[in-house]
This record gives C-alpha cells, structure tokens and sequence, in this order.
C-alpha cells in the first residue's frame, strides 16, 4: 500500500503560448491472482471516464487479460473516434491511493 503521493507536475510550451498541464501520481497495482505488486506512476486525467492501461503494459506484467463481450471504442475530449484501436481487453487489479483502494 501507497504511504504516500508524489505530484509530480510538469509544464510543456505548445505553439502560441498554450500550456499543457500534466499531473501524474504514484499508486499501486495488484495482481488479484497472486496478490504481487508493483508502484507505477500514473497519469491523473479529470475528464477520464474510465480506467485505462495499455495493452503492451498489461502484458509485460503479466496481468490477466479477460476478452469483453463486445469492443470499447474510445473518443477524444472534441468527441471524435480515437484514432488508436479499441479496448478489447479488461484486467481486475487492486488499486491503492494512499490509504484508499479500489478493485476494478
């Protein structure tokens, strides 16, 4: 479990002064299956409607990939198709935010 939180916030230059603001925090993730974990930075997104892991990480560490009945497709904040491939895939892991946690 996460004791504590690292804000690491960054700031980038974009084209005619806008400003990205990314925030990122430390959480961890648990295997259901083994009850192993890890402590991964994770991107924090406010507008997010789900939880998302790319596929390619979800293999690598060897988290149990469940098919969905039907594929998810993603749009972007302007409402748009996600040009990236849909979500055919779920994993359950545990979540630990500081003292908080969540099974998905």
């Amino acid at each position: 479990m996460l004791t504590r939180i690292t804000d690491n916030t960054s700031m980038h230059n974009l084209d005619k002064g806008d400003l990205l603001r990314e925030v990122t925090v430390k959480i961890g993730l648990e295997r259901i299956d083994t009850q192993e974990g890890i402590t991964v930075e994770a991107l924090l997104d406010s507008g997010a409607t789900g939880l998302v892991m790319s596929s390619e990480f979800a293999k690598k560490q060897e988290f149990k990939l469940k098919k969905l009945d039907r594929p998810m497709y993603v749009r972007n904040v302007d409402g748009s198709l996600n040009k990236e491939r849909p979500i055919e895939h779920t994993v359950e892991v545990n979540i630990y935010y500081q003292e908080h946690r969540e099974r998905t």
